[in-house]
């Protein structure tokens, strides 16, 4: 899985998920924009582990719920690199509250960085290359929360609907002009993001319930982002990529048969 002298820009990319795609792809030959929202230290040393690589790094501070922002993003690495080759929308904010006690604030803001953010992104990419003469990959960033809806997180739940849903349009959409657009679904992933919801006590039990006995990695994501954006997979376009370790098996029946 080659991209070497590919651009790429990781959203959400200073920790995380965002950070293990970050890394994986510069292992495979690209440079990698790393667009972060408040944490500059990380995101200078995601760009630092990027350069010990032999790969170009760049750290760009962007909040990707706001249009205009975005489209400066992607311009500053045009103007860095002369070109964009492969986008991964992956910045998420999640609030927890149940629907009918949701303060407005929260829920307003998981949709506009979760649904609007990933909108914002795959236009603007998708643009410049098109811009290019077409040709390049685009990889979003969404949950098996999609389908299956998870309590106390109803707008968690419709932002990565409709991103699914987003994505599979513009692959149709894209598709003339020879640019992919995939979907990964991550499962249960040892984050930091995690620790907002979860202590270490809680993220060691639920890991006991996922058949495959353990949380994912973020650089288990990060290879099949990279496979996503790589030559490999260039007939792939519109398909979902279910990487949760067997999460949304029925494996709650199988705990039912064991205590049988």
């Amino acid at each position: 899985m080659d991209l070497t002298g590919k651009n790429v820009i990781i959203t959400g990319a200073s920790r995380g998920i965002g950070r293990g795609a970050a890394i994986e792809l510069a292992k495979a030959g690209a440079n990698v924009a790393v667009n972060y929202h408040s944490d500059a230290e990380a995101a200078q040393e995601v760009v630092a582990e990027i350069e010990s690589l032999g790969q170009e790094g760049l750290a760009i501070q962007t909040d990707v719920s706001d249009q205009s922002a975005v489209e400066a993003m992607v311009s500053q690495v045009v103007e860095t690199w002369g070109r964009l080759d492969c986008y991964v929308s992956n910045a998420v904010y999640s609030d927890r509250e149940n629907m009918v006690d949701a303060k407005l604030d929260g829920f307003r803001k998981t949709i506009d960085v979760s649904m609007w953010g990933a909108f914002y992104g795959v236009q603007a990419a998708s643009r410049q290359m098109i811009s290019q003469g077409g040709g390049g990959a685009i990889t979003v960033v969404s949950s098996p929360h999609a389908v299956i809806p998870l309590p106390g997180a109803m707008a968690y739940n419709m932002a990565k609907a409709a991103i699914d849903q987003m994505a599979r349009t513009a692959a149709i959409e894209l598709a003339e002009h020879r640019i992919r657009v995939n979907i990964i679904h991550p499962g249960w992933i040892d984050t930091p993001g995690e620790r907002k919801f979860f202590s270490e006590e809680d993220l060691a039990a639920g890991a006991g319930n996922i058949p495959w006995d353990r949380l994912g990695t973020p650089s288990e994501i990060g290879r099949a982002i990279l496979y996503t954006l790589s030559p490999d997979a260039d007939y792939m376009t519109g398909s979902t990529l279910l990487i949760d370790g067997g999460i949304s098996l029925p494996w709650w029946a199988a705990k039912r048969q064991e205590a049988n």
